[in-house]
C-alpha cells in the first residue's frame, strides 16, 4: 500500500515567544505542495527499511520507524512492516519532509490493519512524533499555532507559481532556534497573511509574507540570504525562507520566468523545484 507524502512550504512564520519547557510558541501559515515523497509500507515477518536514499536507514532517528512504533505502543500490535521510501524531498530543508513520511506511516499502518482509533487520537499520536507531523497529516492549507498542535484549515484560491531553490548546505532547525535574537526578531502579521490567502489577493500576500526565523538561519548559512536576494532580483514578486530554511521559495504568476528560473539556477549548483501549493 502507498501512500504520498507531502512536502510543505510555511508561507510565514512567527516565533511568538520561548516558553519555559524550552519549545517556541508559533504563529505560522503553512501550505502542502504538489511535490512528494511515496512511502510504501507492507505487512512482513520482520522489520525492514529501503530507501532511495541510502543515509536513511532503520534507525531511532528515522521518522517512518519513530511513527510506527509510536502507533504500535497506542495500539498493542505484533504485525512488523517492509517500509520502501522513494525519498524527492530534500532534507533539512525546511519542507517537512521528514514529517510527512511520518504521517504517511501513520495513515498506511492505521489502513493496513484497520485500526478503530479516532482521527483525534492519530493526531495527538502524530505530535508525539514531530511538531509538523500533525499538520502534515491533514496536508491541507492551514493556520498552525502554539509547537504545531493547534490547526485551523483554510480555504483558499492561488492561482500562482511556487519555485523552490536550495543551497547544499542544510540548516539544523534546533539551532537556528537556539539563535533567535528576540530584542531584533521580525514579527510578520499571520491574521492579514491569513486573510490575503483567503482573499486571493495576491500583491497583499507578497508584501505581507514573513519569517521570523530568516535572520538566525542567515547568519548560520549565509548562502541562503544570497540565494533569497538572488530570486529577487530574478524576478520573481517575493521570495522567503521556508521554515528554518535552508530551502527558499519564490511565487509568480509568469510560467516562463519560472521554466527560465529553474534551468539557471540548477546550473548554480541549487536543488529546484517547479510546483504549485496543494488545495
Amino acid at each position: 500500500m502507498k501512500e504520498r507524502a507531502y512536502a510543505k512550504i510555511n508561507l510565514s512564520i512567527d516565533v511568538v515567544q520561548k516558553l519555559e519547557n524550552g519549545y517556541h510558541e508559533l504563529d505560522m501559515i503553512m501550505v502542502p505542495l504538489d511535490f512528494y515523497d511515496v512511502v510504501e509500507i507492507e505487512i512482513a515477518d520482520e522489520m525492514s527499511f529501503e530507501s532511495n536514499i541510502k543515509f536513511l536507514v532503520m534507525d531511532s532517528k528515522n521518522t517512518i520507524i519513530q511513527a510506527i512504533e509510536v502507533l504500535r505502543e497506542e495500539c498493542g500490535f505484533s504485525e512488523n512492516f517492509r517500509v520502501n521510501l522513494t525519498k524527492h524531498i530534500p532534507t533539512q530543508a525546511g519542507l517537512a519532509g521528514g514529517s510527512s513520511d511520518a504521517a504517511a506511516a501513520l495513515k498506511l499502518v492505521k489502513k493496513l490493519l484497520k485500526l478503530n482509533i479516532s482521527e483525534e487520537k492519530m493526531l495527538q499520536l502524530a505530535k508525539k512524533v514531530g511538531a509538523d507531523v500533525p499538520f502534515c497529516y491533514y496536508s491541507s492549507p492551514a493556520v498552525v499555532k502554539g509547537i504545531g498542535e493547534q490547526i485551523e484549515l483554510i480555504n483558499i484560491e492561488s492561482d500562482y507559481y511556487v519555485f523552490l531553490a536550495k543551497p547544499k548546505k542544510g540548516v539544523s532547525t534546533k539551532i537556528a532556534f537556539s539563535k533567535i535574537n528576540f530584542e531584533t526578531l521580525y514579527h510578520p502579521n499571520i491574521e492579514q497573511v491569513k486573510q490575503d490567502l483567503i482573499n486571493n489577493d495576491y500583491d497583499s500576500l507578497c508584501k505581507n509574507i514573513g519569517n521570523s526565523l530568516e535572520e538566525s538561519s542567515f547568519s548560520i548559512v549565509p548562502s541562503i540570504q544570497l540565494l533569497k536576494n538572488n530570486l529577487f532580483h530574478y524576478g520573481f514578486d517575493v521570495a522567503l525562507m521556508s521554515g528554518s530554511g535552508s530551502t527558499v521559495f519564490a511565487l509568480t504568476k509568469d510560467k516562463s520566468l519560472m521554466d527560465k528560473a529553474a534551468i539557471e539556477f540548477r546550473k548554480q549548483g541549487y536543488f529546484v523545484r517547479k510546483t504549485k501549493i496543494l488545495k
